[in-house]
């Protein structure tokens, strides 16, 4: 399918491409990787007078690692993460969930940016930001804002980036070395569109119980939803097999699923369940490997 017909422009400088954007008046889409905005263009979703490349702005590539957490420019790209060996020990929930990702030639292309932009309801990144209460920091005409990420997705495919904005950086909060986490999804083939997806970690207080408990569902809403009761069922406890199975059961009474072509409501609710409960399984057994 061939795509419509559109100007381009290579901007060398962030200030460059939102004056660009400003000036399109909502009829240019900006460009990262790719991977995402041309099928939708291919599709006929989307038909942008104009496309602004980002390729060629300098900074929005780098991988920052500091006291506050990590740093993620724009356009830094999924195998960027999966090459750079410092992120194991200061994310690894980030450098687990990124391996999920499509296959190595959308990880070779696809961006940080492109991927919060899109807003995918089943796309990995989004609910590791939500669930690590990521802030992203946004960048327009009139200067800069930081949204938090709970904030950011206002539907599938739709957030609060307005037409002449630009998202700059992703900035994840600082990682405890103890923390217990997994990242689990479903597919019907390795790379296809998960099913359903849960983002878990927790931290343990003094007694070895669980707390600051977090548990994020992708895939069964328009966009990426924590699921506050399920967590709340896990707080406060031993993480034993009973409290795993009762968080689990909370996520799936929790989750308001739709019927599509790929699967119907009570077949995602049942998912939901299942990878939640493997989900703190494996955290749970990552935390007997540490111990």
């Amino acid at each position: 399918m061939k795509l419509p017909a559109f100007g381009y422009a290579s901007p060398s400088s962030l200030s460059d491409a939102i004056a660009l954007l400003a000036a399109a008046r909502g009829t240019a889409k900006p460009i990262a990787g790719g991977q995402s905005l041309i099928p939708v263009l291919a599709f006929r979703l989307a038909k942008p007078a104009l496309l602004v490349d980002l390729r060629n702005v300098p900074g929005l590539d780098r991988i920052r690692i500091g006291a506050d957490g990590v740093r993620l420019g724009a356009m830094v790209r999924w195998c960027d993460i999966e090459a750079d060996d410092r992120l194991r020990g200061a994310h690894p929930l980030l450098v687990d969930a990124v391996s999920h990702v499509a296959h190595y030639q959308i990880r070779n292309r696809g961006t940080v940016g492109g991927s919060l932009a899109h807003a995918d309801p089943a796309a990995e990144l989004p609910g590791v930001a939500v669930a690590c209460e990521a802030e992203l920091t946004l960048m327009g005409p009139q200067g800069s804002r930081v949204v938090s990420a709970s904030d950011f997705f206002r539907g599938a495919l739709s957030t609060v980036l307005t037409d002449d904005e630009l998202i700059v950086e992703v900035r994840l909060p600082a990682w405890p070395n103890s923390r217990r986490w997994a990242f689990e999804e479903f597919a019907r083939r390795r790379g296809d569109f998960a099913l359903a997806g849960i983002v878990a970690f927790y931290d343990r207080d003094a007694s070895g119980r669980a707390t600051n408990t977090r548990l994020v569902a992708i895939g069964t809403a328009q966009y990426p939803r924590r699921l506050r009761r399920a967590e709340a069922a896990l707080d406060g406890s031993p993480v034993d097999e009973q409290a795993i199975e009762r968080a689990a059961r909370a996520a799936r009474l929790e989750v308001e699923p739709a019927s599509d072509l790929h699967a119907s409501a009570d077949y995602r609710r049942s998912l939901v369940e299942t990878l939640a409960e493997r989900a703190l399984l494996e955290a749970r057994a990552r935390a007997d490997q540490a111990s």
